[in-house]
Order: C-alpha cells, then sequence, then structure tokens
C-alpha cells in the first residue's frame, strides 16, 4: 500500500472488510479520466519509479548479500520491462493521476473483526517523488504485498481473484508480477529510510528489526520474480451440482483465479453480477451464439492468466465437448498441466438444491428444474482423452474440499 507522505492530512475511513476495499478500488479505477490530462509514455513512468526506488535503496545499504540480491532484483525488473513493453504501452489507456491509496492517510483493512492493515503501511516516513501518473494495477499489487508480508496469503489471493472480477482487467495479470516486485521495493525503501529517521544505526536491536522487514520485502519480490508453471482447472457439472462453492473455495485455498461462465457470460453485454442483482438480463444472453462468445471469453482469459502464471480454476457447465477442448488446449499449447474435474450429486440433491436457488432468487422452481433437466440431456460424456485428464467429485460427501484440494495437487505432482 505504498503511497503518501506520513505528515498529510486527509480523510480518514472506517475500516474496509476485503470485498468493500475492492468494490471502492475498482470503481475508483472506472472513473472517466479528465480530458486536461495528456497520457504521458507508461514505459517511461514506470523506469522512473524502479530507478527511483532501487537508487535510494541502494544508498542506503552496506550489506554486501543484500547489496547483490538488490543488484539481481534491479536486473531482473529490467528484462521484465523489456520483455513487457509491448504490454505495458498498451496500457497507456489506464493510466491514472493518482492512486486510491494516496488519497487518504488512514487506510485500515478488517477480516472478520481482526484488524489486518492498518494506515503505517501506507506511509513514506520521507516524501517520494512518485510518477506524475501510474497504472492502477500498482493499487491492487501494493495491497496483495501488504497482505502477503503480514502472512495473509488466502486474502492475497481472493484481493487478485475479486477485484478481476469486478474491474474484468484480465490483462493486469501479465504485468501484476512486475509490479508487485516494484512494491516489494518501495516497502524495502521505506524500512531502510525509517532506519535512518530513527537512528537505527545507532540502537543494535532496532537495526536488526529493521533489516529484518527489509529483507522480509526482500524475499517477498524474489518470490514474485519467480517463474511459475500453473495449472488449469476445469470445473464441469449441471446447475446445482456444487461447482461454483468448490471453485470460490480453491481461490482462497490454492490461489487460483476463478473464472466463471455467468459472469463472463455478463460481461459481454458490460453487465457485472452486483449491477444486475434482481433485475432482468437481456433476452438473448443465453442463446447459442452468446454461449459461443462466453466459452471463446474464458478461454481468452484462461489464457491470459497461464501466461502470467497464475493458477486458473473455470466453473461452467461444459455440457459439449468443444466447450472443454476449447479451455483445455489453452492449457495444453503452454505445455501446462490441465485437470477436468466433474462435480457430481444425486438426481434428489440436485433437485432440492435448485429448487432451494430458485426460492433464495425469487425465480420461478418449475423453469429453473426444467433448465436442470435440459443440461442433463444435452450432456456430451466424456472421452476416452478428456478421462486422462479427469477426476469426479463427490459434491454431497462431507470431506469433498479436502479431497478435490488434494487430487489437484496429486495431479499436479504427477505431471
Amino acid at each position: 500500500m505504498t503511497g503518501h507522505d506520513a505528515t498529510e492530512q486527509n480523510p480518514i475511513l472506517d475500516p474496509f472488510s476485503l470485498d468493500e476495499m475492492l468494490d471502492v478500488l475498482a470503481e475508483f479505477h472506472a472513473e472517466p479520466l479528465a480530458l486536461e490530462h495528456e497520457l504521458p509514455e507508461p514505459m517511461d513512468l514506470l523506469k522512473q519509479r524502479v530507478e527511483r526506488e532501487y537508487n535510494i535503496c541502494r544508498s542506503l545499504l552496506t550489506g554486501k548479500e543484500d547489496i547483490q540480491r538488490l543488484e539481481a532484483l534491479h536486473d531482473w525488473l529490467d528484462q521484465d520491462m523489456t520483455r513487457l513493453a509491448p504490454i505495458i504501452e498498451s496500457r497507456r489507456d489506464r493510466l491514472r493521476p493518482s492512486r486510491w491509496y494516496m488519497e487518504y492517510s488512514d487506510v485500515r483493512l478488517h477480516d472478520n473483526g481482526r484488524l489486518v492493515i492498518t494506515q503505517s503501511a501506507a506511509q513514506d516516513p520521507i516524501p517520494f517523488e512518485y510518477p506524475e501518473m501510474s497504472d492502477p494495477g500498482n493499487d491492487i499489487a501494493s495491497l496483495r504485498v501488504e497482505l502477503e508480508l503480514r502472512g495473509e496469503m488466502t486474502l492475497s489471493h481472493q484481493a487478485l481473484d475479486g477485484y478481476l472480477r469486478r474491474s474484468a482487467d484480465y490483462e493486469l495479470a501479465r504485468v501484476l508480477s512486475l509490479l508487485q516486485v516494484v512494491e516489494s521495493m518501495a516497502g524495502m525503501r521505506r524500512a531502510l529510510q525509517r532506519r535512518n529517521a530513527r537512528g537505527d544505526n545507532e540502537r543494535p536491536a532496532l537495526l536488526a528489526e529493521t533489516m529484518n522487514s527489509f529483507r522480509r520485502y526482500l524475499a517477498l519480490a524474489e518470490r514474485h520474480a519467480e517463474f511459475r508453471f500453473p495449472p488449469l482447472i476445469i470445473g464441469v457439472g449441471v446447475s446445482g451440482s456444487g461447482k461454483s462453492r468448490f471453485t470460490r473455495a480453491l481461490v482462497g485455498r490454492m490461489g487460483a483465479v476463478r473464472l466463471s461462465s455467468d459472469v463472463q457470460r455478463l460481461a459481454l453485454y458490460g453487465l457485472n453480477p452486483q449491477s444486475v442483482e434482481g433485475k432482468p438480463l437481456p433476452d438473448d444472453i443465453y442463446t447459442s451464439e452468446v454461449t459461443a462468445k462466453t466459452y471463446q471469453r474464458l478461454a481468452t482469459c484462461a489464457g491470459i492468466l497461464l501466461d502470467a502464471g497464475f493458477m486458473v480454476c473455470i466453473d461452467g457447465t461444459f455440457l459439449e465437448h468443444g466447450q472443454r477442448d476449447q479451455l483445455r488446449l489453452q492449457a495444453e499449447a503452454r505445455g501446462l498441466p490441465v485437470l477436468l474435474v466433474s462435480f457430481e450429486a444425486d438426481e434428489a440433491t440436485l433437485r432440492r438444491r435448485i429448487s432451494k436457488r430458485a426460492l433464495r432468487n425469487d425465480k420461478d422452481e418449475s423453469m429453473s428444474l426444467a433448465v436442470l433437466a435440459a443440461q442433463q440431456d444435452a450432456f456430451e460424456d466424456f472421452t476416452d482423452e478428456e478421462r486422462l485428464h479427469l477426476v469426479r467429485i463427490d459434491s454431497t460427501a462431507e470431506n469433498a474440499a479436502e479431497t478435490l484440494a488434494s487430487m489437484i495437487e496429486e495431479h499436479i505432482r504427477v505431471l
């Protein structure tokens, strides 16, 4: 949550839950840019930021090993910026003149009544010259860095998944690791600057504490710079099979980014689940043409996320071989592991779940059950080739979530 001078006086906000914070972040980033703003070159801005962060850190370090690790990280940033230059430049229209965390002096995040992050994480002990504009991805990168530094990996995973779902900015994933390294370096700088400001060099205990903080940020940056081989998990099942509940659980548990066919179908119309709740949907939203576009969009987003090194979990009915193949090839073409997970339940359970959902959402129960029957009739059984990648989960089993996670981990190891 890098962001602002500790001496600035800005509005104080009540603590946010993660969902509330993500709602505000996505809304803030979606605000139209004022016409008077002339957009600079994104690469120039990023290079300025990297060099300023690096130069300050380098000037405050004396330990040989720390300097070597910092220089290796700087080299990685140079190489990755070169590699990602076309993508960085393509995000020019997304630049914003202010970051959300720079607007407030007290940003606090709580989780079930537990305070997770306080304002101290967002303050620069010495004023820092940030570029005049930045990619909105810096905000989510900064949030994830501060969460992971505190060991809040589940919240970090949920933050990424929730932000991408709200913003539909899946291209951000391509540069997110780079931005997370930059924000980790900012944390390193702040730790070193606090050491000098407090005179920690004269107090061994405080010096050790400061350098420990610096090295935790450094280790986090190095982890985000590592190359990853993420798997693709394709959740298959008719309505009421439990696939949505279990794929959501994989976000926090295993760090997957979840792509829902329902969400991506709405995105084709510029809609999101929050905006349509309780409202009628477009008449043609479930036509075969829109369904085909939905699965194409799922495949495109999955490819982007896999390229960026993120585990992807798809939640859809996948009634047809072609739909499953379309997604499976996204992983196989990249030499990455893929797993088809068939979520299953007995007929009575399926009908009970559908009826309960219809009542909860004020939908016609008979129509919902008719949709279930149509899906069951239309489902094309798995081919011999698909069975090589297939596991079946009884979603009514008491330990189904643990079984699924174990199967995924075992499948990835075997491959």
